[in-house]
């Protein structure tokens, strides 16, 4: 999968209809520029397939990017952190795993140190799952994909 996008030209936080996310489907491999939504999950435009739906997130977007009837998992993570990159692949394949029944939300917290401090990441990476944007969990630190799977399973079967 490409790296996540967030905002992209044709979106600006200020955007009422919101910023645009690029993302890649793993069907068809076409190119499908998103804008959040509340309600469902994005859809491939060329063969109709639900899109890993995995975006940057910035101070300025988050709470729009968040905001989904969807379980939304909140990736508070840096590029200088060697778990984060551990768990950043893992977040990928999840989001294509679940791909209509989930939503990754990647925040680097050097950039965005309101998020940071809202969900209280002392410790990086730290993982929020959000419904309805309360918070329902948290994982702080690295952990292999099974048991991450395993974690999130019950928030996805309320999907």
């Amino acid at each position: 999968m490409d790296r996540p996008l967030g905002t992209e030209d044709g979106g600006t936080a200020s955007d009422p209809k919101g910023p645009m996310s690029l993302l890649s489907c793993t069907g068809c491999a076409a190119k499908n520029r998103i804008r959040p939504s509340e309600r469902g999950s994005p859809h491939c435009g060329a063969c109709g397939k639900p899109l890993p739906w995995l975006v940057n997130a910035t101070d300025a977007t988050f709470d729009l990017e968040a905001k989904t009837k969807l379980p939304v998992l909140v990736d508070l993570w840096a590029p200088w952190c060697g778990p984060c990159r551990f768990v950043g692949p893992i977040l990928e394949q999840l989001a294509a795993e679940h791909a209509g029944r989930l939503k990754v939300v990647k925040v680097n917290v050097d950039e965005n140190p309101s998020l940071s401090a809202r969900y209280q990441a002392h410790s990086i990476p730290t993982l929020v799952v959000l419904r309805d944007s309360q918070v329902v969990d948290r994982v702080v630190g690295a952990m292999p994909k099974p048991q991450l799977s395993a974690r999130l399973a019950p928030h996805l079967k309320r999907a």
